[in-house]
């Protein structure tokens, strides 16, 4: 009696280990079809793309992983040719730009002057002063850049803006420790340590106020950005979410403490800026880099608009569906992980 009640017990924990594994990988059944659900639309604010990313399956440890392309040298990397990088600036509304990179680089223009939203890497920095003098923008006005997350494609520029204009560069704290403790990227082109950003903080210039969230998961301190927009008479808020997958690791530095741990944060910061976003009113989702959010056809749609013709940009519900794809996959992650 006494061993089967031994061998009894074993066979419950086995068996119960067995069903709590398939209830997880049911349930990231679930989390994928709803984040499938939420991504899919037809037109321009189909955000597949973002799912099919943000949702696949990744071996543990790997996200964040440098490609073959990247070298561990910074040095030895490959510089793309101009063409593979340069994008031609475009007026996206009165008062905001993409200018000269597909790592978009926005300039939101004010009464007193440029906020530059990321700077682009360090070899694109031409691209982007040629982006502005094409839109009749002085790169010399240029008084702010917020850097959304610690990655070089992001802050590559800014000691060269830092340097050349004066411009102040402001990161969250965590962001800056990241930049400082990198190895990878060369300190001539690390910017040096200037203004810190807290969670809800305001950036003022001119007639012009963004407000700054901290959203810690694609990087320890990454930020997203709500942006007043002008349409002809019509005002609308942008949301530039900091950053679309989660990183563990990224250039040599452990952001967290597991991967789940980056996972779990990445899903509450973006849950969290949903609510945010929802809460003000966001009708405008921007993204960092062109795949995100289908930012070419927008702006092929943006050309062709006729006088009166709704914004492409505009969607009321963009902002809560891309953060529900996102949030969602997030889930489904945490519950493949539970399921292993």
């Amino acid at each position: 009696m006494k061993h089967y009640g031994i061998h009894a017990f074993l066979s419950l924990f086995l068996f119960g280990g067995g069903i709590s594994a398939g209830v997880s990988a049911q349930s990231a059944d679930a989390h994928v079809a709803a984040a499938k659900t939420a991504a899919s639309e037809a037109g321009l604010f189909d955000f597949t793309t973002t799912f099919t990313s943000v949702c696949r399956e990744t071996e543990p440890g790997t996200q964040g992983l440098g490609t073959p392309e990247e070298p561990d040298d910074f040095d030895a990397r490959p510089i793309p040719e101009r063409a593979e990088w340069y994008v031609e600036p475009e007026r996206v509304f009165d008062n905001l730009y993409n200018v000269g990179t597909t790592f978009h680089v926005y300039a939101v223009n004010t009464s007193e002057g440029i906020i530059l939203l990321n700077s682009g890497k360090d070899y694109s920095m031409d691209g982007v002063v040629e982006g502005l003098q094409a839109v009749d923008l002085d790169p010399a006005d240029v008084k702010y850049i917020v850097i959304l997350a610690p990655h070089d494609l992001h802050y590559g520029a800014a000691k060269l803006f830092q340097d050349r204009y004066g411009s102040r560069i402001l990161l969250s704290e965590a962001d800056w420790k990241i930049i400082a403790a990198t190895e990878y990227v060369p300190a001539r082109l690390k910017p040096r340590r200037d203004m810190v950003v807290t969670d809800g903080q305001q950036l003022t210039l001119g007639d012009t106020t963004l407000t700054l969230h901290i959203t810690p998961g694609h990087g320890p301190g990454s930020l997203s950005v709500l942006v007043p927009l002008k349409d002809g008479n019509e005002q609308h808020l942008g949301a530039l979410v900091g950053g679309r997958d989660w990183n563990y690791l990224e250039e040599g530095l452990h952001y967290f403490s597991s991967e789940e741990e980056a996972v779990r944060t990445w899903r509450a910061s973006v849950s969290r800026f949903r609510d945010i976003a929802a809460q003000a009113g966001a009708d405008v989702l921007l993204a960092t880099r062109t795949h995100h959010d289908s930012t070419d056809g927008k702006v092929l749609a943006l050309k062709a608009r006729g006088a009166g013709a709704p914004h492409p940009f505009v969607n009321q519900n963009a902002v809560g569906r891309y953060l529900t794809v996102i949030s969602e996959c997030m889930d489904a992650q945490l519950a493949r992980r539970a399921a292993r």
